[in-house]
């Protein structure tokens, strides 16, 4: 069997700094999985997998920006970028950035009613 993915959840724990804990949040896996994978006696599949290679690409993004011994915290602490919010954790929201918004679901600001050639407004 190959163990590319196991592989990649030592290389996030080694390299980036991250517990088995943090690696756990960022797949939906529990910490006893995580621990299996790292210790490559087993290896994650399918969604988790994915979040593996997903953590691995931000984890080496930010290797680019700032100490590798920061990660760890970054990705634990309140974002500007990210309107002050945490990085999601958990198997079906990591760091993905928000959708934009459908042109339907925006609404349109009420226009104000005429009522005899004046314009009323609140306030």
């Amino acid at each position: 069997m190959d163990r590319a993915f196991a592989e990649e959840a030592a290389k996030l724990r080694r390299k980036a700094g991250l517990s088995a804990d943090q690696i756990a949040r960022a797949t939906g896996a529990a910490a006893s999985t995580v621990r299996g994978w790292i210790g490559r006696r087993s290896e994650p599949t399918g969604a988790r997998a994915e979040r593996i290679a997903e953590l691995a690409a931000i984890t080496e993004r930010l290797e680019r920006v700032m100490p590798k011994r920061y990660i760890a915290v970054w990705l634990s602490q309140p974002i500007e970028a990210l309107d002050d919010r945490k990085p999601r954790w958990g198997g079906r929201e990591v760091w993905r950035r928000p959708a934009l918004a459908s042109r339907d679901s925006i609404r349109r600001p009420r226009q104000p009613r005429r009522q005899s050639g004046w314009i009323r407004t609140s306030g």
